[in-house]
């Protein structure tokens, strides 16, 4: 199995020790082959102290407190064939308000599947290789810190973009296909965005290819990754333009240790090169707390376009489980920014 501390669930909170809500429904007519039907989800809210919100001429956040907050539904039905196929669609349906900006309801693209034994096929609205690869995000509620994670800014991956599931609207177009085996799994994932309809300037949309493989050993665990990607984002760099999103490489490795837990990932993009350690200590019956460290390098050789800030960032996160699917979360982030680069967060995060 993979260690706990190395897993990242794909629903975005990339299998977040939810429980199962309650619908779990078979509907069976005459001709008509046995679905099953589940909704599941889960809700955080809580306050935010951002320091970066409380700076001269920030007419849109003059208060450095907000309250953050998320509801989210996720709907999942499949069916089987007579020879064991599994066809499926997942959908999404979210609303939340995070730094004092209220955000509406949306609803996901569908994402479909075709599964038999280990192998699993997902069209649409995939989950993407390097986003489901362990050890990338934190084991925590929100897979960063805090309630709603507070940047990410334990990920090494800086600068670059790469597929991900996502509830606000259209999503990627892409297909991937997942197979695993013992403690093996292999994840290839394509997308395609496509242009604007009626808009001739959008000619080609950003294409992304990734491939991640896993191999797991008793409670330890290591993982690669690797994207290459056109008509995207471009940075100059010597001289010349070049994809952002192109020559994205993770690495990492984990251990569990029982009441302990590490995982050290490792990343190079077109912008940076990035290190993250993350250690995890069960205090007691139920409390979890997590502590990160990264540090980035910038690439000298962007002239134009460079997104990432070089210096090292650090975080914290405390989570006291209080039975039910409720769990108490605070956290606390310094980034790699000189000024204005403090953040703290606490609530509750409950799961069904």
């Amino acid at each position: 199995r993979i260690p706990r501390f190395g897993l990242r669930n794909r629903n975005r909170g990339k299998n977040m020790k939810k429980v199962l809500f309650a619908t779990t429904a078979l509907i069976a007519t005459a001709g008509m082959a046995a679905a099953e039907v589940k909704i599941s989800g889960y809700g955080r809210f809580g306050l935010d102290w951002n320091e970066a919100n409380d700076v001269a001429g920030n007419l849109d956040n003059t208060d450095a407190t907000n309250i953050t907050s998320r509801f989210r539904l996720t709907f999942d039905a499949s069916t089987e064939t007579d020879g064991g196929v599994t066809v499926g669609g997942r959908i999404r349906a979210q609303a939340e308000n995070r730094d004092g900006n209220q955000g509406r309801a949306t609803f996901s693209s569908p994402q479909f599947h075709v599964a038999y034994g280990g192998l699993r096929v997902n069209v649409g609205n995939i989950w993407g290789a390097i986003d489901s690869a362990p050890g990338l995000y934190l084991n925590t509620t929100s897979v960063g810190t805090g309630i709603d994670g507070m940047g990410f800014n334990s990920l090494a991956i800086k600068g670059a973009g790469f597929d991900t599931f996502t509830s606000a609207g259209v999503g990627r177009g892409g297909i991937e296909a997942i197979y695993s085996a013992g403690g093996f799994t292999g994840h290839v994932s394509y997308s395609k965005q496509n242009g604007t309809a009626g808009t001739s300037t959008d000619a080609n949309g950003v294409e992304r290819t990734a491939l991640m493989l896993n191999y797991s050993f008793g409670d330890y665990f290591v993982t690669g990754a690797y994207q290459s990607a056109d008509n995207g984002r471009t940075i100059t760099k010597g001289g010349v333009a070049v994809e952002a999103d192109d020559d994205v490489i993770f690495l990492a490795g984990g251990a569990d240790f029982g009441q302990f837990g590490a995982t050290l990932q490792l990343a190079q993009t077109e912008e940076a090169d990035s290190i993250t350690l993350a250690g995890e200590a069960e205090v007691g019956a139920a409390s979890t707390v997590i502590a990160w460290v990264n540090s980035t390098d910038i690439d000298t050789g962007v002239t134009a376009g460079q997104t990432v800030t070089d210096g090292t960032a650090f975080g914290i996160n405390y989570e006291y489980d209080l039975g039910g699917g409720v769990t108490f979360v605070a956290g606390y982030v310094n980034t790699a920014a000189d000024d204005n680069d403090n953040s703290v967060q606490a609530g509750l995060h409950f799961s069904f």
